[in-house]
């Protein structure tokens, strides 16, 4: 699993930028902000955070995770 320090300040930063958070993902899927922030940073996986942040990004999860969710085009 790769840790990616860099690009959880970048979606911490998109976040903002959408008006949204770590800690408003963590609420609305009922899960505690650390459990979103170590997803983000690459430390644990969980499908239903990346897909939660994703959502909020508005970009599908294989476009912000792509060693996670490898395109299946061959």
């Amino acid at each position: 699993m790769a840790i990616d320090l860099t690009r959880h300040e970048l979606t911490k930063a998109r976040l903002k930028i959408a008006k949204s958070s770590m800690s408003e993902v963590a609420r609305e899927i009922g899960v505690t902000h650390s459990s979103v922030t170590v997803v983000s940073q690459g430390y644990r996986r969980s499908a239903r955070i990346e897909a939660a942040i994703a959502g909020k990004l508005g970009v599908p999860v294989e476009e912000l995770y792509p060693e996670r969710y490898p395109s299946e085009k061959t």
